[in-house]
């Protein structure tokens, strides 16, 4: 018994761990576990893929905070088979962290590290379980939404709860602002949980049954705008698909991207069909939905930057009685 305080104080200071993870939300963690004084002995990232006009090769953002750490990169296409595994074992870890990795680790990949590998999933479990729970959740207009570190297990982010973070989500959010809090918050609550877990003072508890629910993989076609559809659901649409892939509306056959809204507390005439235009002045577009009125304040003509409605409404004629088409 006496040495379990050194042991947990060593621990807490020299972890091995392997870091996984690609997009911009899994990079707070990493560079708060770095300056914890864990040993970071790889960063496994996805593969460098084409982007932007010229199609160029570029990093993943975690590859690139790697690499100003002096952290060693792995970045293999699959963890399937032997070999991935035989690499991952060298690295002896004691813990393998994921963030956004953008692959699904095999069974036999989670038994390696000591202490398992785990996961930073930015919902709280059981609750949007999958690809896209920031975005589900303010589609959905949930109250409050969170984070939760999790110690893998096969299936579809199943696996026990170890600690979690709750924020509440305000009626201004988007997916990029949630996003940003997310991450941060996902990044403190490893550097505080990690060490409680590794020295027993936490436990990981099995999810509930009750209450899970799953958010697939966003595709564009749900951003399509169908003005049918009440002016509340089509105001978390707006926010929910900012920064991808944007929620978008056709204007006398051309694409407009809708970037913020608001909703009219007061009632249209039932007579108006919706995506007619019944306002526009300096507020913006004021739109006829399938309940209620939706102010467009934020929108994007092709081919020209994102600007006030005010100004699409000067710059482009439009006008009362207009109308998007479905």
């Amino acid at each position: 018994m006496g040495s379990a305080p050194a042991m947990v104080t060593l621990m807490a200071e020299t972890l091995r761990i392997v870091y996984a993870g690609s997009p911009a939300f899994a990079v707070p963690a990493l560079e708060q576990l770095a300056a914890s004084g864990h040993h970071i002995v790889a960063a496994y990232t996805q593969p460098d893929r084409p982007a932007g006009r010229g199609r160029h090769a570029r990093a993943c953002p975690v590859k690139a905070a790697a690499m100003d750490r002096g952290i060693p990169v792995e970045q293999p296409e699959s963890l399937k088979g032997p070999a991935a595994r035989a690499r991952l074992e060298a690295l002896a870890p004691d813990a393998m962290i994921v963030a956004a990795y953008g692959q699904i680790l095999p069974k036999g990949i989670l038994g390696v590290p000591r202490f398992g590998c785990l996961n930073i999933h930015a919902s709280l479990l059981p609750r949007w379980r999958g690809a896209a729970p920031i975005q589900r959740a303010l589609l959905a207009g949930d109250s409050d939404t969170g984070v939760c570190l999790m110690r893998m297990a096969p299936g579809m982010d199943t696996g026990p709860v170890i600690d979690h973070r709750r924020s509440a989500i305000s009626a201004d959010d988007t997916a990029d602002t949630l996003h940003e809090r997310l991450a941060r918050l996902g990044a403190e609550l490893t550097r505080e949980a990690l060490p409680a877990y590794v020295s027993g003072e936490l436990v990981a508890t099995p999810q509930s049954e009750v209450g899970v629910t799953y958010a697939p993989k966003l595709t564009k076609a749900e951003a399509h705008v169908d003005w049918s559809q009440p002016a509340r659901s089509i105001e978390r649409q707006i926010r929910a698909f900012n920064p991808w892939p944007v929620a978008h509306t056709e204007f006398f056959g051309e694409g407009l991207r809708l970037w913020a809204a608001e909703v009219d507390t007061g009632q249209r005439d039932g007579g108006t069909s919706p995506g007619t235009i019944v306002a526009a002045d300096g507020r913006g577009l004021g739109v006829a939905t399938g309940d209620g009125l939706l102010w467009l304040t934020e929108v994007q003509p092709a081919g020209k930057q994102r600007q006030p409605a005010a100004a699409f409404i000067n710059g482009y004629g439009v006008g009362v009685g207009d109308e998007f088409e479905a």
